[in-house]
């Protein structure tokens, strides 16, 4: 199904009857991935889970956006369902948009439960090499970036992009790029205290993109979430261990199984 949300056309998918929860999924991904957990919680609520904008079959932003201009636009979707209570569920960057989304004073609705499933939002600390990785980008990027360079070497500057950036960056789109700039380099540890409401930490204990260690410093920082470490799954712990995440999911939302 598709809708159109401050000029954007957005691609989503609906199903099941009863309370309303909505599923962010992560940075390259969309919908397709929840479709086993979109058929599970539909058992009991009604399920929403949307192609964020510049991902899956949505549009891009018009601009660059910051995580707090994709929580304005989620915030909108779910206005759109004229809802006063919310269930939020968000995996890696879909989490980031939730823990962004309490940093708001003035919701027009009430987040009653939240789920984070290897979640994006901590900043992983610097080291040398990573400090010098910024700084040779930054360097490599000022010269390419010159006319003389342009004209000598018109695809140096991409290609340089492509290398020194992550599986992500490279797959993205220019403006996506632009975005995902902006997205990663936001430190939101500060908010998780807000999140006032039951919330469930799920992560892989493999997980290299958002280590085991996010999910422990979440668990310490939200008032009341509990963590569930699944063995053997990586930053995909939904689907790699997805019998016991189904059970895990079940009892945090009281569905019979």
């Amino acid at each position: 199904m598709v809708k159109t949300i401050n000029g954007l056309n957005i691609n989503y998918e609906e199903k099941g009857e009863g309370d309303l929860i909505v599923l962010l999924h992560g940075w390259g991904s969309n919908i397709k991935l929840f479709a086993n957990l979109i058929d599970l919680l539909a058992k009991k609520y009604r399920v929403v889970a949307m192609d964020m904008p510049g991902f899956g079959g949505s549009d891009e932003p018009k601009e660059v956006w910051d995580v707090g201009r994709y929580v304005d636009f989620v915030i909108d979707f779910i206005r759109d369902y004229g809802v006063n209570e919310v269930m939020l569920l968000g995996h890696s960057f879909g989490g980031r948009v939730i823990i962004k989304m309490h940093s708001r004073s003035d919701l027009p609705f009430k987040v009653t439960k939240v789920i984070l499933v290897d979640s994006a939002g901590i900043m992983p600390p610097k080291t040398k090499k990573k400090s010098w990785r910024t700084r040779y980008y930054k360097m490599g990027k000022a010269v390419l970036s010159t006319g003389i360079a342009r004209k000598i070497a018109p695809d140096a500057l991409e290609n340089f992009r492509k290398k020194m950036g992550s599986a992500d960056y490279a797959a993205a789109s220019p403006m996506m790029r632009q975005v995902m700039v902006k997205v990663v380099n936001e430190d939101l540890e500060p908010y998780l205290p807000n999140i006032k409401c039951p919330t469930l930490l799920v992560w892989g204990v493999n997980d290299t993109a958002t280590p085991l260690s996010d999910g422990e410093k979440m668990e310490k920082l939200i008032p009341d979430a509990g963590l569930v470490k699944l063995e053997n799954a990586g930053h995909y712990s939904f689907l790699e261990q997805q019998f016991i995440f189904n059970r895990v999911m079940c009892s945090f939302m009281k569905i019979d199984q």
